[in-house]
């Protein structure tokens, strides 16, 4: 049985991903900025037909048959999505949803289980053809940081990625532009509990809020991008996910 937590949220223009951890409770329900549109949400209560190959449901796809040999790497437990990644997998495992909005509010709660775990939200529009794979912003929770990027006008730039994918030097600009579309700020979470994690974006500003502290905020062209089409999680190692809310505000 989940235990009900909320956070109400301002009435402002932006796009807000708030995560939500409640220490010691698997699960909570979570409030959203009323004059949004609620366009998605998963509580995960729900069972897979078989333990073989991943079954999330409820719209989310992963990427585990191209990138993992089609190995299990999410599971549905205790009415949360555990993601995992096999030991022959090539790339982070992500698991995608569909998420239309310029400005809006996604939530979801979610859990570190141990040291260098981690977890991104990557908003992506597949038809921006400027940047590798279709890569706009992200908003990544380590265990001892917090990274807020630009990917659009940064590091997945076309440019920067064919040099790297060539593994050929970066000039100085592309160096340059890489070190200022990203931001890193130092925190500690806690693993093996839960976290409230509330991330907005307002125009080209991300910022960033855990456990109802704020950890900072950061600007750059590239998050204004008008379509965030994809919500990618994106997970390394380990995390656990629970209560996701996307709310489309613009």
């Amino acid at each position: 049985m989940k235990t009900s937590t909320s956070l109400l949220l301002p009435t402002l223009p932006v796009l807000c991903i708030a995560i939500f951890l409640s220490q010691g409770s698997p699960s909570c329900a979570i409030a959203a900025d009323p004059e949004g549109e609620l366009i998605f949400s998963d509580d995960f209560e729900r069972n897979e037909s078989q333990e073989t190959t991943d079954e999330p449901g409820n719209g989310w796809t992963t990427n585990s048959q191209s990138r993992a040999k089609g190995h299990k790497q999410v599971d549905l437990k205790d009415g949360t999505m555990r993601v995992f990644i096999h030991p022959e997998a090539d790339h982070a495992v992500v698991v995608v949803h569909d998420s239309v909005f310029t400005d809006g509010v996604v939530k979801l709660r979610f859990l570190l289980e141990a040291p260098g775990d981690g977890l991104g939200l990557d908003f992506a529009d597949p038809t921006e053809k400027s940047v590798h794979a279709g890569h706009i912003l992200a908003a990544r929770i380590d265990t001892d940081k917090v990274i807020f990027q630009d990917l659009k006008t940064g590091s997945m730039r076309l440019d920067i990625q064919e040099l790297r994918h060539a593994k050929k030097p970066l000039s100085d600009e592309q160096k340059e532009v890489i070190r200022s579309t990203q931001k890193i700020v130092r925190t500690k979470t806690d693993i093996g509990n839960w976290h409230d994690l509330l991330v907005k974006i307002s125009g080209d500003e991300l910022s960033i809020s855990i456990d109802g502290k704020e950890i900072g905020s950061f600007h750059s062209p590239g998050i204004a991008h008008s379509a965030k089409k994809l919500l990618r999680l994106a997970v390394p190692h380990n995390a656990v996910v629970d209560d996701i809310q996307i709310w489309r505000i613009k």
